[in-house]
């Protein structure tokens, strides 16, 4: 059994050393532990602090291309390496390494396909208010969206099977960590969480969330995007029956005053209800062929899945 830690890395060369050494290469139930650094264009010692601290692997990307696409090479090349489990973690030590034994023992039993390291927000005096309070809606938004019991939807310390890696398809630019846990929900895949550490930054502020409507902006049209692409027969006929709804109730209130002898004078309940109608109506059309769409997708995810675990297991 191989794990690999994966840790994507921007100018991190007052944390990374202290990052790698604090990872316990000596875990019950896993044969090999590795370190892989994911270069997101740092300008400073970045690299060569990491590999002095003991990094087994470093991988460039070209320039800074942000934490979602450091996340997809990492979990690519973990499985070109032939990981069986994946953990991501941060480079400012603010995650307790030595809970990734703790943090991957649901996979070890089985029991999930990713584990969620969950910071316990709700609880924590030293996180900035704009980060803490853009957490909570988030996870918020993500439990009622899913219907699960995630309470820390932004946290990057998180464990993978190689199951669950070889099925992840990433397309956000921003951030992987709503993306990951819908993808993972809506292909039924097992999702727990396990409490962890959080520790106060040293240093330097998130680069991640410079202000709250910034970050709950970027964070909601990734949601939707891609519980649009995953879900989008019951995201358009939801949308659709509501803008129907509210069409009838137009055209009803205008019937009503027609059959009162009123109707002249209430022409544009009846132009805005029968519009609305039509929309909807259009709306609804349009879930359907999408969800034609939708299962192309998932044939093709499927000879994605399978050429992915042939390329990598011939690795």
């Amino acid at each position: 059994m191989k794990l690999i830690v994966t840790i994507p890395a921007y100018n991190e060369e007052k944390t990374i050393a202290r990052v790698i050494k604090e990872i316990p290469r000596n875990i019950a139930g896993i044969n090999e532990v590795k370190v892989l650094v994911i270069n997101d264009g740092s300008s400073d010692d970045t690299v060569r602090i990491a590999k002095e601290a003991g990094a087994d692997y470093i991988i460039f990307n070209p320039g800074n291309q942000g934490l979602a696409y450091s996340f997809r090479r990492g979990l690519e090349t973990a499985l070109k390496l032939g990981a069986d489990i994946i953990v991501n973690t941060d480079a400012d030590f603010q995650y307790n390494q030595t809970e990734i034994p703790k943090l991957i023992q649901p996979i070890l039993r089985r029991e999930a396909e990713m584990v969620i390291g969950n910071r316990q927000v709700k609880q924590l005096d030293h996180m900035p208010p704009v980060k803490k309070y853009g957490n909570r809606i988030m996870s918020w938004t993500i439990r009622w969206l899913l219907k699960n019991k995630i309470s820390d939807a932004s946290s990057g310390f998180r464990a993978f099977s190689r199951e669950c890696s070889l099925r992840l398809n990433i397309f956000s630019h921003h951030t992987y960590t709503h993306e990951t846990i819908i993808q993972c929900t809506l292909q039924r895949m097992r999702i727990t969480e396990v409490p962890v550490e959080f520790r106060k930054r040293e240093g330097g502020k998130s680069r991640l969330i410079k202000s709250l409507w910034g970050y709950i902006t970027l964070a909601v049209s990734t949601i939707i995007r891609v519980y649009l692409m995953y879900s989008p027969l019951k995201t358009f006929l939801r949308i659709g029956i509501l803008v129907l709804l509210i069409g009838l109730s137009f055209w009803v209130r205008y019937m009503y005053f027609y059959f009162q002898g009123q109707g002249g004078g209430h022409l544009q309940s009846m132009l805005l209800g029968v519009t609305l109608i039509l929309v909807g109506f259009q709306v609804i059309v349009i879930g359907f062929l999408a969800d034609l769409i939708d299962a192309n997708r998932k044939r093709e995810e499927e000879i994605l899945y399978k050429l992915k675990k042939k390329e990598y297991e011939e690795k």
